[in-house]
């Protein structure tokens, strides 16, 4: 497997991914009829630089890294991760993760945080805490799951 920075051709790729998870709503907090426009346009915001995942010629995974806020709070990294259903419990998520977090050095980032993990997510949680990320906070109820109801979210953090 291969991880690279993302080019516009590969914007077929990265949607094919981001749409069933923002079609679920079941882990990120963005609209379910969310389109294609403004679902590359989130995932390509202004100051996020955004990579793929290869393995054999076809994408399976992208993330974005950009900093978690401006000024004072520049310090520190964020980052978005999304997998491809058929390549689940591949090792993608965690390879993306590692090369964020390498990348993030690079940078100059003296941390990593997640603002928002869905507490539901069991999988992702489990894999962030085992890339040295702490829950640091509990939202209550703050994401509105659509079978599950009103469910927790993490703010989760490391340093690098």
């Amino acid at each position: 497997m291969q991880i690279r920075q993302a080019e516009n051709r590969d914007d077929d790729a990265i949607w094919r991914i981001l749409e069933p998870t923002f079609r679920a709503a079941e882990t990120y907090p963005i609209p379910r009829d969310v389109s294609r426009l403004d679902a590359l346009a989130y995932w390509r915001s202004p100051g996020q630089e955004v990579f793929v995942a290869e393995d054999g010629g076809a994408i399976l995974g992208t993330y974005y890294l950009r900093a978690n806020t401006r000024g004072g709070g520049a310090h520190v990294a964020n980052c978005g991760y999304m997998v491809a259903p058929e390549a689940y419990g591949r090792g993608i998520a965690r390879a993306m993760c590692e090369h964020s977090l390498a990348r993030a050095r690079e940078r100059g980032f003296r941390a990593m945080q997640f603002n928002f993990v869905i507490a539901s997510n069991e999988r992702a949680v489990k894999l962030w805490q085992s890339c040295g990320f702490k829950i640091v906070g509990t939202l209550p109820g703050a994401f509105a799951h659509p079978a599950r109801g009103f469910v927790d979210a993490y703010v989760m953090f490391r340093e690098l």
